[in-house]
């Protein structure tokens, strides 16, 4: 009988222990972080889980609370004694029964996944949708039976010529008793909408009052990114990120929406989950900021297609399949009461329009905010993710695409992958005399091989690989000749370092001869070649229809973007050969063009009219995607040169391309290509 497999969550660990294993034990083997600082007594508390009910498609599983032992003399004691709060478990009194999803709960977590996120320090000239309007009124008059309010209208007409504006519905039973607090003296917020002119009183306060606060976020399928500013000023003033807690229902786009499928429930429970983190976030930015919820008055947010519908609360199914339909692709305007959040209750929200089926609003602020519309030369803009989405060209013409990497570089699919947190590997070099590696992890900026290495290391371990550091380890094997151009690990080179060792039929690489041990098998580099196969061949396919042969800048976005190295990017053969000083990271781009969004109302006009110049390019029915695919499977390809890549390393000896497969390679690069697409 199999042992129940074991998921944790966000980190996405997982792996198969004995019935009866206490699943702190089961984190523990898994190198998942969970404090207990009592030692297993079930005193403190620190070590508390969440089970994650549901079918799991992907894993084939059913998750449910009697998949736990029941509850344990410690845990009775803990909750009695302090607080557990309901659905909570002691990982250290309950143990495995079956098939679990377990979510580590933030609140709990000390060394918390890493969510690199910050706002980059642009200055964009401030043209917000929302006004502060101090104004005087005239007090009431038996002679003037005008309303209070109206007077309030007038004087807005007045001194800041809003003419016939609207009030919000609940100002309505407020105005009378605000204007007399201020003695006649009042401070109206105006919202106003740029595509109909109409102006709406949306917030009101007794004298003068400054604060007005915005919020620009980006809600990605792995985290949150959330940066609240000064509507007055435009500068941000806090900036915050969070795991996206939807992740306990599927670690990709696909498999969420699957079990919005599968589960009746899904789609609202996915609803409430994201909008309960992002109402989480504004409390944050708050708090670190001191400003009060109350005067936040406009909020922007942007997403993929399936975290904006499942944000708006809408069943994301119809994108599961072809012809993978939105169900609003234009920009969207709502209000924060009407998406469960607190803050003014007046304040707007704006979301960005979708380019298509799976490029969605978070690729369309990115465009805004690199701006490959706005120039002459051709620009390629990638945000790679579970599914990558692409943008090239000019001002002339610019295309689109998404493209199916998967998992693969956020950890998932690799045997020591993880998400970056302290103690994942995030740097690698290896001699390629000696195939001795050196490396860094997230938590410190010592290399391995450096003196107080050890110490620096001791409170997080080395625990994993992340994505960057997936990247720079396969690119280095293939550079230290470890690997050959098509990813087969050289098994004759045992004899030489002991560091190649065999694995089965195949043979792996020891990136940590620790505890715990970290390898880089043959498997690993199969799942990364699929990834940076797919994606590549995603970008030929919109050279090919601009007519291009190479590409004149390469923007990296994204918190993955940000930390990948370019060169090694090329090396790889993620990216198409380009001047390695041209190809930069920009960070989170798309939350930089929802802040863009936030402070200047022109660029909503300007991203809704680029996004219906953008022409998008279906990847799954192209016919030659299956050949750039087969091509970009070897490191860094099989037909296209990198002679820029080659200027700034020593790209071992290409081998002469055959003239066609043999069936079995034939074949398994047509079973790749299909995994790939999806």
């Amino acid at each position: 009988m199999t042992d129940p497999l074991i998921l944790f969550m966000p980190s996405g660990k997982r792996g198969r222990f004995p019935v009866g294993t206490p699943v702190l034990d089961a984190a523990r083997q898994l190198g998942v972080y969970v404090e207990s600082v009592c030692g297993g007594r079930g005193i403190c508390g620190r070590c508390q889980v969440e089970v994650q009910e549901g079918q799991f498609a992907k894993h084939g599983i059913t998750s449910a609370e009697d998949h736990l032992s029941p509850f344990g003399p410690k845990e009775q004691r803990y909750a009695e004694k302090r607080e557990l709060k309901p659905g909570r478990r002691l990982s250290c009194s309950a143990t495995v029964q079956g098939d679990l999803v377990i979510d580590v709960p933030q609140d709990v977590q000390i060394n918390a996944q890493i969510v690199r996120k910050a706002a980059d320090t642009r200055v964009f000239a401030r043209k917000p949708a929302v006004q502060l309007c101090y104004v005087e009124v005239e007090e009431p008059d038996m002679h003037k039976p005008l309303g209070d309010l109206d007077r309030l209208k007038a004087a807005l007409d007045r001194d800041w010529g809003y003419a016939d504006i609207l009030v919000d519905h609940h100002l309505l039973a407020q105005t009378q008793a605000i204007l007399r607090k201020g003695q006649w003296a009042v401070t109206a917020a105006i919202h106003k909408d740029a595509e109909t002119g109409q102006a709406s009183m949306i917030a009101l306060w007794p004298g003068l009052h400054n604060e007005a606060w915005g919020l620009a976020c980006d809600i990605g399928s792995t985290t949150i990114a959330m940066h609240l500013a000064s509507l007055l000023s435009g500068q941000v003033i806090a900036s915050s990120g969070a795991s996206n807690p939807q992740i306990r229902f599927g670690e990709d786009l696909m498999s969420r929406v699957s079990y919005v499928m599968m589960n009746p429930d899904g789609r609202e429970a996915m609803t409430k989950a994201v909008r309960e983190a992002v109402d989480g976030l504004i409390g944050k930015v708050c708090d670190e900021s001191g400003a009060d919820r109350n005067d936040i008055l406009d909020a922007v947010f942007v997403g993929n297609p399936i975290m904006h519908h499942l944000f708006l609360g809408i069943d994301p199914t119809e994108l599961g399949g072809a012809p993978f339909a939105l169900a609003v692709s234009g920009a969207v305007h709502s209000r924060a009461g009407d998406l469960g959040l607190s803050a003014n209750p007046g304040c707007r929200v704006y979301v960005l329009p979708c380019i298509a089926g799976h490029v969605g609003a978070d690729a369309a602020a990115a465009t805004l905010a690199e701006g490959p519309h706005r120039q002459d030369e051709m620009m390629l803009l990638v945000d790679v993710g579970t599914n990558a989405e692409i943008v090239l060209g000019s001002s002339a013409r610019v295309v689109a695409a998404s493209s199916p990497t998967g998992p693969a570089f956020e950890g998932a699919e690799i045997s020591a992958g993880q998400r970056a947190a302290p103690g994942a590997i995030e740097r690698v070099r290896i001699d390629p005399e000696t195939l001795e590696p050196r490396f860094r992890v997230i938590g410190s900026e010592l290399w391995s091989d450096e003196s107080g290495f050890a110490e620096a290391t001791e409170k997080t371990g080395i625990t994993g690989i992340c994505g960057s550091g997936i990247i720079e380890v396969v690119a280095e094997m293939f550079l230290a000749g470890v690997i050959s151009e098509d990813g087969v690990v050289d098994g004759s080179l045992a004899a030489k370092s002991p560091r190649i060792v065999a694995n089965g039929r195949t043979f792996s690489y020891v990136l940590h001869d620790g505890d715990p041990m970290i390898t880089v098998t043959q498997n690993d580099i199969r799942a990364i070649q699929l990834a940076k196969a797919a994606l590549y061949a995603g970008i030929k396919l919109l050279m090919d229809k601009l007519g291009v042969e190479h590409v004149d800048a390469i923007r990296f976005a994204g918190a993955f973007g940000s930390f990948i190295d370019p060169k090694y990017a090329m090396v790889l053969g993620l990216i198409p050969d380009c001047d390695l000083s041209k190809v930069s990271a920009v960070g989170n781009a798309a939350g930089t063009g929802a802040r863009m969004a936030l402070i200047n109302r022109d660029y909503r006009r300007e991203v809704e009219e680029t996004v219906r110049r953008i022409e998008k390019i279906e990847t799954a029915l192209e016919a030659k995607f299956q050949d750039h695919f087969v091509a970009a499977m070897a490191l860094p390809n099989k037909i296209d040169p990198f002679p820029e890549l080659a200027k700034a390393v020593t790209l071992p000896a290409r081998k002469t391309p055959p003239a066609s497969d043999d069936a079995r390679g034939g074949r398994r690069r047509r079973e790749g290509g299909r995994r790939a697409r999806g």
